[in-house]
């Protein structure tokens, strides 16, 4: 179980874990309880937290817990809740607190928001067994791994990574996490291996990445300093987001997909009960499944019953009561083959559904915490009114539910009004309107209330405004209303912002704003996402399928110094460039320089900075530490006016069809053939997308479409005339024209060529040029991609003028379409963008405490998923 470093525990000797009257034993004794039932077995008290451990017969090879070494010979001991498994030379050393114990150490709950696993070996941080199946769940923000009956039980400790409207918090603790750690993690205290990968072992900090063993983690100082990556991580002190009324999942942008099943375990035994902890599970025929003998004890029902519902609290505060109300037999003396009449006998009845319930007590003990630093979102809160009786709230709650009572808290504070402030954007309306036009649309579809609600700033280019809210319940209609709502034909979103205080920023600081596209690369970009997510701060890692760019850049805009990381293809990295060069007078960073993770199929850009052809399964952890190493680098964009007219037999011009297209171009811009078979592979993608989720069959369709290509004869230079800087220039036979503004075309082949020649300079990409190039066909394509032949120089220059005299393809950076007739003028699109590069130097190694601890990257053999 995580043990969150904000909470100080208590010793064992004083921890609140069950306290059983019985002799003290050693572990290794054999002394039983006195009057056992048959179902009954040894129990050894020791100084665990909340342990209630049992010695086994092993029959299979059995790993330790606390020391994670092979447990030698066929004894062992497990505890009967958790299943925590140790030596009998490790018990009186074992310092994980039990699953039913860690929730009653937690005074601020901070819920998890869980999500389908992956495909690694990974073990339940609840019942400590291995996950398998397609039911494991984990925590998109932490490193909380569990089976989906498992998580109504697991423990309310995800990371704390923004500040929620109330006491500010500066300073954060080690937030550790048991377990589930990459091969070769060492201790940081005495350096040996504290990783498994056969049990559940080992604890390492989810910020900074430490790693130590169980026994000696006490021992590094609380304060943590978040590890290597600081200067990248947003700091939870400097993030604000006023998130009541709204669950994790909204505050994280994660999209609520995952669904686990109703709670149950399968568990074997000659008789299985059905019990609920109260009423609110009977009502949702959520249940779990006790295992018994025939015959057993009243007392041992009701401790089984409490063990699987992770109740610590003692056997005899509780009853089971059949679904009709019926409590328990207690003077039945059937099948009690000679047990003592006051000890009752639970016997076999038709009734196979039990309720847990509390037996009416005549002292209540209560813990009241002082008053919460935050009020996490995705945990319920509730204000009792000066009418109402603390007793009858307590009673309320354990009769609705035992767990829920278990795990709830009371906190005094000073009575003051919180001024709520929430920060929702709306997108989807029309572009290219004024503010009052979108105010208009907000009255007209949303029905927002003007004394609540404030504009507070508009994007008409992307057609998206933001609203400052001072009412959390408005700011919930409005953002549930947002979503079924549509304008124009087109559906709405809306997003919870966060904001991010400046004055709280660490000096030198540059936080990592890092957006992904989730549909590129297969499946890589969910792993990606994932292991950024929990690598860094969520609060940075923008998800572009939920608002494209705009959210994480408008979120980042008065950040003075930021660099970003675009998971994606190069149509993905021009989508960012074009959103940031469209609001760039609005965000106080003047040049965020832009470092890739190739997702894409040609992946051309990131080629020529460095960042490779594609992601195979790299180390997140290692790309962030190149991203940081990385240089800034200058590079030229390009503007393109496609001007569309209608053009007469004779030559004239009849009028515009359309008002002039704006497209931008980063990498190059291609007429013909090229174009034609980036078109033919975009229809093909379009009529089965799900096809297309591999560079590989990618690339294999781009080959089968030019083999269809090889017949293929267009005349282009017949069609087109080409003005460079001015000057016409005469075109030879060529089939396709191509523009370069970086020396990398068609996933990797140098188009340009390597040759010097005293006509034209060579290439860079800033060097505020464009390189023209034709190709004569399918075949000389075939050969440039090979390496054999390079294409035909033809100008270099900074002004280009096209005259088209037929519809044609083009294609901007992998986009194609039919263009129609008319002027293409090709420009440079003011200043330059600032790009990183991947620096040449090799990587210092890690330490496994630090590299192993930190990543949880998708290993290549798995593919990444």
């Amino acid at each position: 179980m995580a043990d969150s470093g904000r909470v100080k525990h208590d010793s064992p000797s004083s921890s609140p874990g069950p306290r059983r009257k019985r002799t003290q034993q050693s572990p290794g004794s054999k002394a039983k309880r006195t009057q056992q039932s048959p179902g009954s077995k040894a129990r050894y008290s020791v100084n665990a937290p909340g342990h209630c451990f049992r010695r086994v017969t092993l029959t299979k090879p059995t790993f330790c817990h606390h020391c994670s070494d092979f447990i030698w010979g066929i004894v062992g001991f497990v505890c009967e809740v958790c299943n925590f498994m140790s030596h009998e030379k490790c018990l009186k050393h074992v310092r994980t607190m039990c699953s039913c114990m860690a929730p009653t150490q937690v005074q601020v709950p901070v819920a998890h928001c869980f999500g389908p696993a992956g495909q690694k070996k990974r073990f339940c941080c609840v019942c400590r067994k291995h996950l398998e199946g397609s039911s494991a769940l984990r925590c998109e923000v932490c490193e909380l791994h569990i089976h989906s009956d498992c998580a109504p039980f697991s423990v309310s400790d995800c990371r704390v990574c923004h500040q929620d409207g109330g006491q500010d918090v500066d300073t954060y603790q080690h937030h550790w996490r048991e377990g589930n750690m990459s091969s070769g993690a060492r201790c940081e205290v005495c350096r040996r291996t504290c990783s498994s990968s056969d049990t559940l072992a080992g604890m390492r900090c989810e910020w900074c990445g430490v790693t130590a063993h169980a026994s000696c983690y006490i021992i590094i100082p609380p304060e943590c300093g978040m590890g290597r990556l600081r200067n990248m991580i947003l700091h939870p002190s400097c993030v604000r987001i006023c998130s009541r009324n709204f669950s994790k999942m909204h505050c994280y942008r994660i999209s609520e997909n995952s669904h686990h099943s109703e709670m149950g375990n399968a568990w074997t035994g000659k008789q299985t009960l059905k019990v609920f902890d109260g009423d609110d599970a009977a009502k949702r025929n959520q249940f779990r499944l006790v295992s018994i003998p025939r015959i057993i004890k009243n007392e041992e029902v009701v401790e089984a019953s409490l063990r699987v519902f992770y109740i610590p609290d003692e056997p005899q505060d509780y009853e089971l009561q059949s679904y009709s109300q019926q409590g328990l037999f207690t003077d039945d003396i059937i099948n009690r083959n000679g047990t003592p009449d006051n000890k009752p006998i639970f016997k076999d009845t038709a009734s196979d559904s039990w309720l847990l319930r509390s037996k009416p007590r005549e002292v209540e003990v209560m813990k009241i915490y002082p008053a919460c630093v935050s009020y996490p979102s995705s945990v319920q809160r509730q204000v009792l009114s000066g009418q109402e009786i603390l007793l009858d709230k307590l009673q309320e709650i354990r009769k609705t539910s035992l767990r829920q009572m278990n795990q709830t808290r009371f906190y005094i504070e000073e009575s003051r009004n919180r001024m709520a402030q929430v920060n929702l954007l709306l997108g989807g309306f029309p572009t290219q309107l004024d503010r009052e036009e979108y105010t208009h649309l907000l009255s007209e579809h949303l029905a927002v209330k003007s004394h609540l609600v404030t504009i507070s700033h508009v994007y008409t280019g992307q057609g998206a405004v933001v609203l400052q809210i001072s009412c959390f319940s408005e700011a919930e209609r409005i953002y549930m209303l947002a979503k079924d709502t549509s304008i124009s034909g087109k559906q709405l979103y809306s997003l919870v912002i966060p904001e991010i205080m400046q004055s709280k920023l660490a000096k030198g600081s540059c936080p990592l704003l890092v957006f992904v596209n989730p549909k590129s690369g297969g499946l890589k970009g969910r792993e990606i996402l994932y292991s950024f997510r929990k690598l860094l701060n969520p609060h940075q890692v923008f998800e572009l399928t939920s608002g494209g760019p705009l959210p994480g850049l408008h979120t980042f805009r008065d950040v003075p110094h930021f660099r970003i990381l675009v998971c994606g293809g190069d149509g993905t990295v021009g989508w960012v460039l074009g959103v940031l060069e469209s609001i760039r007078h609005k965000i106080t960073c003047p040049e965020p320089a832009i470092s890739i993770i190739p997702l894409g199929t040609g992946n051309d850009l990131a080629q020529v900075l460095r960042w490779g052809a594609g992601y195979s399964g790299e180390d997140p952890y290692n790309t962030l530490l190149s991203v940081d190493e990385a240089e800034e680098v200058q590079m030229d964009r390009w503007t393109i006016l496609l001007d569309a007219q209608d053009m007469t037999e004779d030559g004239k011009v009849n009028g515009f069809l359309e008002p002039p297209k704006i497209v931008h171009m980063n990498n190059y811009f291609g007429l013909g053939i090229d174009a034609e078979m980036s078109l033919d592979f975009h229809h093909a993608r379009e009529e089965d997308p799900d096809k297309f989720n591999s560079r590989f069959h990618n690339k294999g369709v781009y080959v089968k479409v030019g083999l269809q290509k090889l017949s293929h004869t267009r005349n282009l230079h017949k069609d087109i005339s080409l003005q460079v800087d001015r000057k016409d220039l005469e075109l030879p036979s060529i089939e396709g024209l191509i523009f370069l503004n970086i020396p990398s075309w068609g996933s990797g082949a140098d188009l340009w060529g390597s040759d010097s020649d005293s006509r034209f300079e060579r290439p860079r990409i800033d060097d505020g040029m464009l390189e023209v190039v034709g190709v004569t066909g399918v075949v000389h394509m075939g050969q440039v991609q090979s390496g054999l032949r390079s294409g035909i120089r033809l100008a270099q220059g900074s002004y280009i003028r096209i005259s088209v005299n037929k519809p044609i393809p083009v294609q901007v950076d992998g986009e194609p379409w039919i263009q129609s007739p008319g002027q293409i003028i090709i420009s440079a699109a003011g200043p330059k963008v600032c790009m990183l590069r991947k620096s040449k130097t090799k990587q210092k190694k890690q330490s496994g405490s630090l590299k192993e601890g930190r990543s949880d990257s998708p290993a290549p053999s798995d593919g990444g998923q």
